[in-house]
């Protein structure tokens, strides 16, 4: 037998799809010992949750048995370091979040650990909401919502002629399963589609042509800073800047500049360098700016979404087959 320890906050209707995934499968749940969900798909649970000691005994005493491992707990990374202490066996963690690399890395585990066990994250399973956003925000700043809005607010009727998203030229950084379905949905909406990836095409090159840039790629080394004051001052005048990746990719200064100087039309943000935003961020006050508190990705599908990722995932491992959304351990993504 194979025992999984669900370590997160999870639908019963969702642990029992997992307990028929395999008769050779022992999943424990037991959701006393877990912080409440404050919402749907709510993965680190209510932060004011804390185990009694008799619980905290159970807890260890449960992650003592598991081979596999469903979430970080708490999705804190001290609370990681602090649960692999407990549990020699484990073989397989599969992270809740499609950014696990992060936390990981932030675990600071010695490279034993790392080795020892098999990371994987929910990659691949936020497509559809982030895309979703992506192609909200490009078309409501093409459309002008933000004036809109404000004419509503102030009575105004204020008619004039607006921009379309057809034909328009849409280049998508990092071409994962997020870029493909951004790509996807700019095609259905007429748009001409650029991609690059970490090891194909030139970002210097195809900047200057988009009038939408949409940023999917995680943080590594090879990312951070990537959209610098120079690139961010060779878009087109009037282009959009998306970012549903990670903060640090960009200069958010230096795209803040672009903004107050209109250089851009606009900015639709899910994801920033310091979280939650400072209250002090020019980001909150500018107009022409959409903002989201790094949740574009959630949706009232995603425990689903990752369950299905996770049992085929267990499915693979019984059959010593390669894991899906594996985390390079040398590079954390």
């Amino acid at each position: 037998m194979v025992t999984v320890v669900v370590a997160t906050p999870l639908e019963p209707e969702l642990v029992e799809r997992l307990r028929h995934v395999d008769p050779r499968l022992e999943v424990l749940f037991e959701p006393d010992l877990l912080p409440p969900a404050r919402y749907p798909c709510d993965h680190a649970g209510d932060p004011s949750f804390r185990r009694t000691a008799e619980q905290e005994r159970r807890f260890e005493a449960l992650l003592g048995r598991a081979e596999v491992l469903l979430g970080f707990p708490g999705e804190d990374p001290r609370q990681l370091a602090e649960a692999l202490r407990s549990a020699p066996r484990l073989r397989f963690v599969q992270a809740m979040y499609a950014g696990a690399g992060q936390q990981l890395e932030m675990a600071r585990l010695p490279r034993a650990e790392l080795e020892r066990i098999v990371w994987t994250s929910s990659s691949g399973v936020h497509a559809t909401p982030l895309a979703e956003w992506s192609l909200l925000g490009i078309l409501a700043l093409t459309r002008e919502l933000p004036r809109l809005l404000a004419d509503q607010h102030e009575r105004r009727w204020n008619r004039r002629p607006v921009e379309e998203v057809r034909g328009k030229t849409l280049l998508v950084v990092g071409l994962g399963a997020i870029g493909r379905e951004v790509a996807r949905l700019g095609e259905a909406l007429g748009m001409h589609v650029l991609s690059l990836t970490r090891t194909s095409g030139d970002l210097d090159e195809l900047l200057p042509q988009a009038d939408a840039v949409v940023l999917t790629l995680p943080l590594t080394a090879e990312t951070h800073g990537l959209l610098d004051r120079r690139r961010i001052g060779s878009m087109r005048r009037g282009s959009i800047l998306v970012n549903v990746g990670r903060g640090a990719v960009l200069d958010e200064e230096a795209l803040v500049d672009a903004l107050r100087e209109r250089r851009l039309l606009g900015a639709v943000l899910d994801v920033f360098v310091h979280e939650p935003l400072p209250p002090e961020s020019p980001l909150w006050e500018l107009d022409n700016v959409i903002l989201s508190p790094h949740m574009a990705a959630l949706s009232v599908h995603e425990n689903e979404r990752i369950v299905d990722l996770f049992a085929d995932n267990l499915r693979r491992y019984l059959a010593g087959e390669e894991l899906r959304s594996r985390i390079r351990t040398d590079l954390f993504y």
